[in-house]
């Protein structure tokens, strides 16, 4: 009787040449060594890349990834390690997934995440669904974060804290982390990964992170939605919470909750943020910083990755994220169905804002629960 082989580093019971994954490959570092590294250790590797727009088109940028000279870095890689390499055209999906949301949010006075949507509408949904075709046994990412089986596959934080993207990947699915991999979360700092590129000797070893979104121009999200959506940076007030007029603005495009600087309103007595978007007044409203503060969050469309149903327990205690550049912090989670709930945080936070994800964490862990969008304003 054959004996079994042994389990292979990405989980399943066969020899690393009898294993075909597909990489998602953007033509950054990160990917670029999770496929070198597969490659290397015998697997059976194709490399996807996804052009997700037009390079030289006007929302195009140098240093973004998914278009011109990252696809060629992408392939650059595939033809040093020797395995097969797609570039698949996503300019249409990723412009009616992510893009057109992305400005309709901020029109409607939201502060959108859209390499959340990019990761679950895009790279997770219509790309893990090209790497089943290809009879790929599972899909291997760049991202920074861990993937650990207990009583099934569970998302956890990655071991290097600064590089963590569990922010951006909450909405991961459990039939999805069934079939992902994420090689590099295990790794403790950006510079291992380097070092692992140069070993493999790849072309991309010193290549400079992407920054920002990538398909805004220097972090200018205005800019995008006026080509986007011409007209909609229309003139209105900037009111105080009593609705006084301070003065105008040039389109609520241009602000966020928590903005202060750029307001064109000095003279004044005290600092004011803004508070608000009135969209359907064309107003931004202004007010003293502590009316920012914010303890009661509603979320929706929700996605729950902890252990039974969302609705089991009426309320657990949690961490939460509600920005990425801020720590978890404790909070109350009351289901108020599978998909909505509200969240309490112990110690109110500032600048919570409509269109950003809340992310759950376990408490003193490193799991990520789960988490959805925060949908309205205080």
């Amino acid at each position: 009787m054959p004996t079994a082989h042994p389990i292979n580093s990405l989980g399943f019971a066969k020899p690393p040449s009898e294993t075909r994954v597909v990489v998602a490959m953007s033509g950054g570092v990160d990917s670029s060594v999770v496929a070198a590294q597969l490659a290397e250790e015998g697997y059976d590797v194709v490399g996807v890349t996804l052009q997700l727009y037009d390079h030289g088109a006007a929302l195009a940028k140098k240093g973004a990834c998914c278009a011109g000279q990252d696809i060629h870095d992408a392939r650059r890689v595939a033809e040093a390690m020797g395995f097969p390499h797609y570039v698949l055209d996503y300019e249409n999906i990723f412009k009616d997934a992510v893009i057109d949301e992305f400005a309709d949010s901020y029109l409607a006075g939201a502060t959108p995440v859209p390499c959340i949507r990019c990761n679950e509408r895009v790279k997770f949904k219509d790309l893990l669904a090209t790497a089943r075709d290809l009879e790929a046994d599972c899909m291997a990412t760049g991202h920074y974060i861990q993937r650990k089986v207990g009583a099934g596959p569970e998302l956890h934080c990655a071991a290097d804290a600064n590089r963590d993207q569990s922010y951006f990947l909450f909405s991961t699915t459990p039939e999805q982390l069934d079939f992902l991999r994420f090689p590099l979360g295990h790794l403790p700092s950006k510079d291992a990964t380097r070092k692992l590129a140069a070993k493999y000797g790849l072309a991309v070893a010193d290549k400079p992170d992407s920054q920002d979104i990538c398909f805004v121009p220097n972090g200018n999200y205005a800019s995008v939605i006026e080509k986007l959506r011409p007209g909609a940076a229309e003139p209105g007030e900037i009111v105080d919470v009593e609705g006084n007029v301070l003065g105008e603005h040039r389109g609520v495009i241009h602000y966020t909750i928590g903005q202060r600087r750029g307001l064109g309103i000095g003279g004044l007595a005290d600092p004011l943020y803004v508070v608000r978007l009135d969209v359907d007044k064309r107003q931004v409203v202004v007010g003293p910083k502590d009316l920012l503060a914010t303890r009661t969050i509603p979320v929706r469309e929700i996605n729950w990755l902890g252990d039974g149903a969302f609705t089991d327990q009426a309320e657990r205690e949690i961490s939460v994220k509600v920005r990425s550049t801020r720590p978890p912090a404790p909070a109350i989670l009351r289901p108020i169905s599978e998909t909505e709930a509200e969240v309490e945080l112990l110690t109110a936070e500032e600048g919570v804002s409509p269109g950003q994800a809340c992310v759950f964490y376990e408490t003193g862990g490193s799991r990520i629960l789960g988490g959805g969008w925060i949908w309205k304003g205080r």
